[in-house]
């Protein structure tokens, strides 16, 4: 049987024990938060990395990646050579209202244009304001942290390892093909004529 006002002195008990406890609450926005290192807040895009490839327009699940652009025609580098065709960025937009922040386009992006930022301080209150075009999503870059320090225990890349190499019998070729300095000889003797020289006189006059 239950003793009445059990069930008040349990829940007394447990006010009393959390108050001498520290809180745990963030003061948000007056304390911002630690946000961890790969934290997905806003998209960024290094434009100059874009090939408009459309790889990442095709696989977002969400449909929430425009880009336009259109072809423009490079002159050939040497004479009778062929022009060659390449295609030029005009738009590049995330419409974040709609976004899934899956991360599946900076995954695919073969030639890393598009980067996580821990910014996510970007609300609006028109839904409009939520489509980045590239100049937006340009600025985002500058809130990008710079990737984490290699670890020092890792295996060498095998890249790296074989341009070491490479460098390493370049040096020693050239190093075999280089004659080593000969031995500085002494200048030669003046050449003797076979007379004996004179006695030198006095100093300021004649023997």
């Amino acid at each position: 049987m239950a003793i009445p006002g059990s069930g008040l002195a349990k829940g007394l008990a447990v006010t009393l024990r959390t108050m001498t406890k520290k809180t745990v609450t963030a003061q948000y926005p007056d304390v911002q938060p630690e946000l961890p290192p790969r934290t997905r807040g806003v998209i960024g895009l290094f434009e100059e990395n874009c090939t408009v490839c459309m790889l990442c327009a095709r696989e977002c699940p969400d449909w929430c990646i425009y880009i336009d652009s259109h072809k423009e025609t490079v002159p050939a580098a040497v004479p009778g050579g062929r022009e060659r065709s390449r295609n030029v960025l005009d738009r590049f937009a995330i419409d974040f209202s709609l976004c899934m922040y899956c991360g599946i386009c900076i995954e695919v992006c073969p030639f890393d244009a598009l980067f996580w930022s821990p910014e996510f301080e970007y609300a609006e209150t028109d839904i409009q304001e939520l489509t980045h075009e590239r100049d937006k999503l340009r600025e985002w870059m500058w809130t990008v942290p710079a990737p984490p320090a290699l670890d020092p225990g890792a295996e060498e890349p095998k890249e790296l390892a074989a341009a070491r190499k490479t460098a390493d019998k370049l040096a020693a070729a050239q190093a075999e093909a280089t004659p080593p300095p000969g031995p500085t000889s002494p200048a030669d003797p003046a050449p003797s004529t076979g007379a004996t020289p004179p006695p030198a006189g006095p100093a300021g006059g004649s023997a």
